[in-house]
């Protein structure tokens, strides 16, 4: 079976999210920008970009309201960079629109300007295989966590990965490097709910 992910592209990274999934078996990746094309995919990611421009245009054209359908089916939806900003319910010093699915607190720009963009490795919980490479640009980070939401990496005593049920997030671009595991743990997740659904 071929799951289908879609990727948020009316603005940011989506290519590369496209060519990402894509390496990897049991999956094919498409852009998504239509309400319709959202509501056929088994999983969302949402990209890196401009999480202003992202959430108005979700807004203008009610593909918010497609993308609540596939959260509260319990369809998995990844947020990476701006998309993780979209995802948390609090956003640090700003009160733009957001989809607030994740009970986190994350503040934008937390490691400085795009000039202070940077590589690192990080140890992440449930990827095996020494630590993977985190591109962060601009990158914001996860400021406070409830209960239900498990961290799953740090830099620097940052947050940088997090998880609650069905939603991931990431502050950094796994996309942009050669290396597929996190991809891949969000494949599984894909997985995990397609099985409990019972879908095939």
């Amino acid at each position: 079976m071929s799951y289908r992910i879609g990727v948020l592209s009316v603005q940011g990274d989506f290519a590369e999210h496209v060519v990402a999934i894509n390496d990897l078996d049991e999956a094919d990746a498409a852009p998504v920008k239509t309400k319709k094309a959202i509501a056929t995919c088994d999983a969302l990611i949402i990209p890196g970009g401009e999480s202003t421009t992202i959430g108005k245009l979700c807004e203008r054209f009610g593909l918010d309201e497609a993308i609540s359908k596939l959260h509260f089916a319990g369809k998995p939806i990844w947020g990476t960079c701006a998309g993780l900003i979209l995802l948390a319910k609090d956003i640090v010093d700003s009160q733009q629109w957001r989809l607030g699915y994740m009970d986190i607190e994350i503040k934008r720009n937390a490691f400085g300007r795009q000039v202070d963009s940077f590589e690192t490795d990080l140890a992440i919980k449930g990827i095996e295989g020494g630590q993977a490479r985190a591109v962060l640009i601009r990158a914001p980070c996860v400021t406070k966590v409830e209960d239900n939401v498990e961290v799953l990496a740090t830099f620097r005593d940052k947050i940088v990965m997090v998880r609650q049920d069905h939603l991931l997030g990431t502050t950094f671009h796994p996309e942009l490097t050669e290396d597929r595991r996190v991809q891949q743990y969000f494949l599984d997740m894909v997985k995990a709910t397609e099985n409990r659904t019972g879908s095939d």
